[in-house]
């Protein structure tokens, strides 16, 4: 069974968003085994200048390191990203299951963005959108996402 997890830096404040996370993990158990992972924010000042927000990206950088494990293939969030259809993110899902991938991270970072060597490791860059969204409601629409994908895979009802 595949092992997909969603790394994000900071956490939902907001009980409605957890519960649509909620609600996403307990349908794709079905599917693959299915975590969410929460890394802290590193803190910055109200006007960080250029270095500042560039170390606070390393920091969060090495603390989403920290949690993937060697063999674990990362999907990056990220807005230079290339934005996928439902269908092709799950044909991608499909594709990495084929060709034995049995970890996979989806990534999302912080305010300030991620680590230019978590998005150079990555199997895909992927972007939502050209739009900007809040992280929380970024979380809940890729798991949303990621069900839908595995809806598209197996022929089930919930993708039409």
């Amino acid at each position: 069974m595949l092992n997909i997890s969603l790394i994000c830096v900071g956490k939902l404040k907001e009980k409605y968003w957890r519960d649509a996370c909620a609600e996403y993990a307990k349908r794709l158990s079905a599917y693959c085994k299915f975590n969410i992972i929460e890394v802290d924010e590193h803190p910055a000042p109200d006007n960080a200048s250029p270095a500042q927000i560039q170390n606070v990206i390393e920091q969060e950088g090495r603390k989403i390191l920290a949690k993937l494990d060697k063999n674990t293939k990362i999907i990056a969030m990220c807005i230079e990203g290339k934005p996928l259809s439902s269908e092709k993110l799950a044909e991608k899902l499909g594709s990495l299951a084929v060709n034995g991938v049995s970890s996979l991270a989806f990534i999302i970072g912080g305010s300030w963005g991620l680590a230019k060597e978590i998005k150079d490791t990555a199997v895909l860059r992927l972007s939502m959108s050209e739009m900007t969204f809040p992280h929380q409601l970024a979380r809940v629409m890729l798991c949303e996402q990621i069900y839908r994908a595995f809806q598209i895979n197996t022929g089930g009802k919930y993708h039409k």
